[in-house]
């Protein structure tokens, strides 16, 4: 969708508020690695060793990823025992991955 160009530039603004943690999402999304384990999140929950599997990449890579994931709210998390499990924040998550993902497929 097109925004209205007949509002007044301040009117097109969002809150500085709004923009920063805009800004945060987006920045936890732009890393290949943290999209990747978004995408393998979107099936189904998953803890820190299953994803060191399917990525194929460290321990410890996995876990700062899902640390920057949780910091900007694109995963939450279920303790069950010693093992925690990471899910998609909320549908909003899901919405804009599966849309990053198709603009992606458009270009290519």
């Amino acid at each position: 969708m097109v925004p209205d160009s007949s509002a007044a530039p301040d009117e097109q603004l969002p809150p500085t508020d709004v923009v920063e943690e805009s800004v945060r999402l987006l920045k936890g999304v732009a890393d290949p690695t943290r999209l990747r384990i978004l995408c393998l999140l979107r099936q189904d929950e998953q803890n820190v060793h299953a994803l060191t599997d399917a990525l194929d990449v460290s321990q410890s890579a996995v876990s700062h990823q899902l640390r920057v994931l949780r910091e900007a709210r694109l995963v939450a998390t279920r303790r069950d025992g010693r093992h925690v499990y990471y899910r998609l924040a909320d549908d909003h998550v899901y919405d804009i991955l599966s849309a990053a993902l198709e603009h992606g497929r458009e270009v290519c």
